[in-house]
């Protein structure tokens, strides 16, 4: 009798084994690939899911978005600029089926095939071009990861560079390059300033050169601007048009000069060119006494 009720009690823990790899729970962001007799019967879930023994088997697949770090690649530019870049992949399940099926680990792949992609896509590229565009860039990567991992069921929400590191030599030609930029706008907006004044001050001195009194006005407003400092003295040239026209009376003239006239003597009359006393060349008596000596004798020292 004892053994009897053994048996049933082994029985009845094995039928509980059974019930227990017979019945899933697959969560709402899960679905379960069902293989029955190594065949795929389809995916499942979300809920509580029933599988007979020994003949099927389940695999879960999350379908939440995944956020993969793509690692730093060093790469070579469209213009000659060694640069590493890194970026994060944003995918997620699609095709659990495909998942399972087509590929045997769709993190690692997705990742390998991110990697490759960078590379490719930054090393067509100029680094103006990186810099400037980057969600050009970015949702070119994106297109050609997506239409690499559509076939495994796995669809690509969004890829971003997320830094390019620079070589030091590089970053100080742009610093340079930034200054200069920086120093010719401005160059040039001092430059449009001086010539927008110089056009103001050019149509300011047409005015008062057209209406006399209009200087007299500026000369005692400047005056008045002055005697607002509290100044001692007050040093200010004064020309003489100015003072004739407060007098009234009329401007100062000064007489020419009578004109210079020039009297030539002709060649002929002037005749040949004399010649002074002291014009004419005597030499030292000394020397002369020198010139009468025979050759061949020498000459005295002189002190």
């Amino acid at each position: 009798m004892w053994e009897a009720i053994g048996v049933l009690i082994g029985v009845a823990a094995a039928g509980l084994a059974l019930a227990g790899t017979a019945v899933r729970v697959v969560q709402e962001y899960e679905r379960g690939v069902v293989f029955r007799l190594g065949r795929m019967a389809g995916a499942r879930g979300p809920g509580l899911i029933l599988l007979i023994p020994v003949i099927e088997r389940m695999q879960r697949v999350d379908l939440r978005i995944v956020a993969l770090d793509v690692p730093a690649q060093e790469v070579i530019t469209k213009d000659n600029v060694t640069v590493k870049v890194n970026a994060v992949l944003y995918f997620q399940v699609r095709n659990p089926e495909a998942v399972v099926v087509r590929v045997l680990d769709f993190v690692r792949a997705t990742s390998q095939i991110a990697q490759t992609t960078l590379r490719n896509v930054v090393g067509q590229s100029e680094l103006d071009e990186l810099l400037a565009e980057r969600e050009r860039i970015n949702a070119r990567l994106r297109q050609i990861i997506d239409t690499a991992t559509e076939p495994w069921g796995v669809e690509i929400t969004l890829v971003e560079i997320k830094d390019i590191e620079l070589p030091q030599g590089m970053q100080r030609a742009m610093a340079r390059q930034a200054e200069a930029e920086r120093e010719r706008r401005a160059k040039i907006i001092n430059a449009d300033g001086e010539y927008q004044a110089a056009e103001r001050l050019a149509d300011a001195g047409k005015v008062l050169a057209e209406v006399p009194t209009t200087m007299q006005l500026r000369f005692l407003q400047t005056l008045g601007e002055i005697a607002t400092e509290k100044n001692s003295t007050i040093v200010l040239p004064v020309p003489v048009d100015l003072l004739s026209a407060f007098m009234g009376g009329p401007r100062p003239t000064t007489a020419a000069p009578p004109p210079l006239t020039a009297h030539t003597i002709p060649l002929e009359e002037a005749g040949p060119p004399r010649l002074t006393p002291v014009d004419r060349f005597e030499p030292h008596p000394r020397a002369r006494a020198e010139s009468r000596l025979p050759e061949g004798e020498p000459r005295q020292p002189t002190d």
